[in-house]
């Protein structure tokens, strides 16, 4: 038994001593947030989804009281021949997914910088299983979806408003113009 705990101890100060945590619910700097993507879409339910459950309250249905509104600038989903055969033909497809959003105030005024992710997944294709290749691929979709939102979500926690730029006091412009 005393074996077993010298060998854990080392193992459980060392996972303790680098810093690493469980990924817990993300905290955004906003007081409110108004999603501008549509419901009815695989991503801004899921977005809407992942945000009621962390922040209770912090979305809201209209984007005139909101601190923060979410803008999608850029959705573009391309299907690209990866490898071909003998033949000519497409053996496997890369899947890429580029989105790229901000989030504004309800003037319009960017408070972060535009933010571009580029996801992609290869999938092989075969001749003979178009209707499961056809399968595999919208799940591939949805997945990518999915991994996006959580993408999106651990941005907006880490990205800090952009801050004007500090107008000086009129006490250091005459200081200033004096030297």
């Amino acid at each position: 038994m005393r074996v077993r705990l010298f060998l854990w101890l080392p193992l459980a100060l060392f996972i303790a001593a680098c810093g690493f945590q469980l990924r817990g619910a993300m905290q955004l700097p906003y007081q409110s947030l108004y999603i501008a993507v549509a419901s009815d879409g695989t991503l801004g339910m899921e977005l809407r989804r992942q945000l009621r459950a962390s922040q209770p309250g912090l979305l809201v249905e209209d984007g005139k009281p909101a601190e923060a509104i979410f803008r999608q600038l850029s959705d573009h989903r391309e299907r690209i021949i990866a490898a071909i055969n003998a033949d000519g033909r497409a053996r496997e497809y890369q899947l890429r997914l580029s989105y790229s959003f901000r989030l504004e105030n309800a003037k319009g005024e960017p408070l972060t910088p535009t933010s571009q992710i580029i996801i992609a997944r290869e999938i092989t294709y075969d001749d003979n299983q178009v209707l499961s290749k056809d399968q595999e691929e919208a799940f591939l979709w949805l997945s990518m979806e999915k991994d996006l939102v959580q993408q999106i979500l651990r941005r907006l926690a880490t990205q800090h408003p952009i801050q004007p730029p500090a107008t000086p006091q009129p006490e250091q412009r005459d200081a200033d113009a004096a030297v």
